[in-house]
């Protein structure tokens, strides 16, 4: 199996970061702002899940929004219940124990059912088939060196027909942070070194879904941009948030302090804003997935519709004669 990063690495960088407590929480806005997106898409679907699985759930940031007042109430009730009430326990699993039990003091946790379990390692779960009523993920999944193997292994722990709910960060991430760091190396020192870690691609995620047995697909894509004062300001937030570069074979140390002040400028002159703040695009990929189930609805056979889309963006739209 392709190794692309250290799961050591990554390990020691979380645990570290959540180490300082408060900072660690003052730069939990993305993670908390990608959990509550995909919470919302829980919205809909209209059942109650018993058991869920949070695998990757850093410092259980989904069980946090869960407990938050429902983003999109029943105008015909009068209270409107927080989303947690749509799950009977929570199971939240991270391979950073630190960060897993950061906030288990903080009064949410006693508006939902949850329980903490530190993983080996979070490609490999230990967990039976057919245990949970749905898996969700948020911003874990693109540290995955086998993500094929994990994607399987989810489906596999899934009951028949439970949807698996994630986001990751998707390949045009930090673009801007990642070109200016290219050219500043080149121009300092004449080569480029992978300072920012490699991500999977939207176009790669729904075929991989499909391969690990998931049905009734669902891939979007969403740009969340965050204005930093200077790009010091954005790699100290990514180091206290543990998203550090983890890349196996990666130039160790800390980047040069020239190849830093060339990137800031470089960075301003490409990318800056007006008000000379510098926009960080973080490109999330939101995907939806469903274990095969009885009932479950099913495509048509090929070739069985009666409508030719052609018919209809050329403004026709006639019924196939059989």
């Amino acid at each position: 199996m392709l190794q692309v990063f250290n799961r050591n690495t990554k390990f020691l960088q979380k645990e570290r970061a959540a180490t300082d407590v408060e900072n660690s929480r003052k730069v939990d806005y993305l993670k908390e702002e990608v959990a509550s997106r995909l919470c919302e898409r829980l919205l809909d679907i209209n059942r109650h899940f018993p058991h869920v699985l949070d695998l990757g759930a850093n410092a259980c940031n989904i069980a946090h929004v869960l407990t938050k007042p429902n983003p999109d109430p029943d105008p015909s009730k009068l209270d409107s219940l927080p989303l947690s009430t749509r799950l009977s326990h929570l199971t939240a699993a991270d391979s950073s124990g630190t960060l897993l039990y950061r906030d288990a003091d903080l009064p949410f946790n006693s508006s939902i059912s949850i329980t903490r379990e530190v993983l080996q390692d979070e490609e490999f779960l230990p967990y039976d088939e057919n245990t949970f009523d749905a898996v969700l993920s948020s911003l874990s999944l693109h540290w995955i060196n086998n993500l094929p193997s994990v994607l399987s292994q989810i489906n596999r722990v899934l009951k028949p027909d439970a949807p698996f709910i994630a986001a990751m960060f998707g390949g045009d991430t930090l673009f801007e942070l990642r070109t200016s760091l290219q050219l500043a190396d080149l121009d300092r020192r004449g080569g480029v070194s992978t300072h920012v870690s490699p991500l999977a691609d939207v176009r790669d995620v729904g075929g991989l879904l499909g391969k690990a047995g998931f049905k009734m697909l669902t891939v979007d894509v969403d740009d969340i941009i965050v204005d930093y004062p200077s790009t010091f300001a954005l790699m100290m937030d990514l180091q206290a948030m543990g998203e550090s570069n983890a890349v196996l074979g990666r130039e160790m140390g800390a980047i040069q302090r020239d190849v830093l002040l060339a990137n800031e400028g470089i960075y301003r002159e490409l990318h800056g804003n007006e008000d000379g703040t510098l926009p960080a695009t973080f490109r999330m990929i939101y995907m939806i997935g469903w274990k095969e189930g009885e009932g479950q609805p099913q495509p048509l056979e090929r070739g069985s519709g009666q409508i030719n889309i052609k018919d209809i963006l050329e403004g026709g739209g006639g019924i196939k004669e059989k």
